[in-house]
């Protein structure tokens, strides 16, 4: 969720950049757009490892 936040925000920073014709703020912009990405890679990544990690337990679980 945090991903998408920054994702918006810089979409809304490079706009505004773009409009003002201000270079500064439209690289701020695509940074935090960048960062928003990695954000929500990681984020799913994360979600992915408990997944399997959930899966082992209910494995090893069943076979005490």
């Amino acid at each position: 969720m945090e991903g998408k936040k920054d994702e918006l925000k810089g979409r809304v920073k490079e706009a505004a950049g773009d409009l003002t014709d201000d270079e500064s703020l439209k690289a701020e912009g695509k940074a935090d757009r960048a960062g928003g990405k990695v954000k929500e890679f990681l984020e799913d990544a994360k979600d992915k490892g408990e997944e399997i990690v959930d899966k082992v337990k209910d494995k090893v679980d069943r076979n005490k």
